[in-house]
């Protein structure tokens, strides 16, 4: 444990070069192994506060992997099919009907999309997010022009999750409220996720490409999930089996040095991991074979995202 201390205390320091550390989750053998937390500061979205392991925190792009696994539901009873064209109405008889749930999965549908945070001027994620697409996300997204050929090119896309969303909301029916509904039941309460709290458009489709609020521990279950391969902790079979080898299979090559699977990225100096990443430096990190799963939830600028990742490495060699 003196190596996690030391490691955790590392990402917690007030004058870390990665960011602000709100919470620290260490799962291992599906046990706590360790958490910590910090303080919350003002945001756009409310005060800030002191953080405590009922304090629920915002997902943002971590939210895609769960998006997989409420897609995994309905691959594991047959109501959709990977290899199929998606079931996306106004794609029917355009080219964009060759577009599958696999392609999307793997964010190779072709579609335009800039996933840029900053800049409005170019961004179709900030468009969607707060701007003209912010009512119906997944139309926007699936309204825009065919680019290339599906899966042919990768494009990590918020737009793509949430035509995934809605197709998954589109399925189970009901709404807002039915897709709710099913997310509690067939995912978050089986696993142990009570805090998780899902938010919808004004279409009522989940934005499942960012937008989950839940504690870093239930963050942990989460991961704990893909780590016992889709079976929680009381022996339900969430998922299909072999779904968590389905997001781990190897899609694409990022710049930044991480590789891409299915809605989750993978860690190549850790082979056989599989990683949640958000905006803001928001990760939970499943590594099977040392039957490890990390949460830790940040306000890190991209820029010294290096530096956090680093840290992360850390936690992961003191757990081992």
């Amino acid at each position: 444990m003196a190596a996690f201390d030391q490691a955790a205390a590392a990402l917690f320091a007030p004058d870390a070069a990665h960011g602000i550390s709100l919470a620290l989750v260490v799962m291992q053998s599906g046990a706590v192994l360790g958490e910590r937390y910090g303080m919350q500061p003002d945001t756009v979205f409310g005060p800030g506060g002191p953080i405590d392991r009922d304090t629920t925190l915002i997902s943002w792009s971590m939210a895609k992997s769960i998006t997989h696994a409420a897609a995994g539901v309905l691959i594991g009873d047959s109501r959709l099919q990977l290899n199929e064209p998606a079931p996306v109405s106004e794609w029917k008889g355009t080219p964009k009907e060759a577009i599958t749930l696999q392609h999307l999965l793997n964010m190779r549908p072709g579609l335009l999309f800039v996933e840029n945070y900053v800049d409005d001027a170019v961004s179709h994620c900030l468009e969607m997010l707060y701007g003209v697409g912010k009512d119906d996300m997944a139309a926007y997204a699936a309204g825009l022009p065919l680019l290339h050929e599906p899966g042919a090119e990768w494009n990590y896309s918020s737009g793509t999750t949430n035509i995934v969303a809605r197709i998954v909301g589109q399925e189970v029916g009901g709404g807002e409220k039915g897709m709710t509904k099913f997310l509690h039941e067939r995912l978050f309460e089986p696993v142990g996720m009570h805090s998780a709290v899902p938010k919808f458009d004004s279409a009522g489709t989940f934005v499942g490409s960012s937008y989950v609020y839940a504690t870093a521990l239930d963050f942990a279950r989460f991961g704990e999930l893909y780590r016992c391969d889709g079976v929680a902790a009381d022996g339900t079979r969430v998922l299909p089996a072999g779904w968590r080898d389905h997001a781990r299979t190897l899609t694409a090559h990022d710049p930044d040095g991480f590789d891409y699977g299915a809605h989750w990225w993978l860690w190549p100096d850790f082979p056989g991991s599989l990683g949640c990443h958000g905006y803001e430096g928001q990760y939970t990190v499943v590594l099977p074979d040392r039957e490890l799963v990390v949460v830790h939830l940040e306000k890190s600028p991209i820029e010294q995202r290096p530096a956090l990742v680093n840290r992360l490495r850390d936690i992961f060699r003191a757990a081992i």
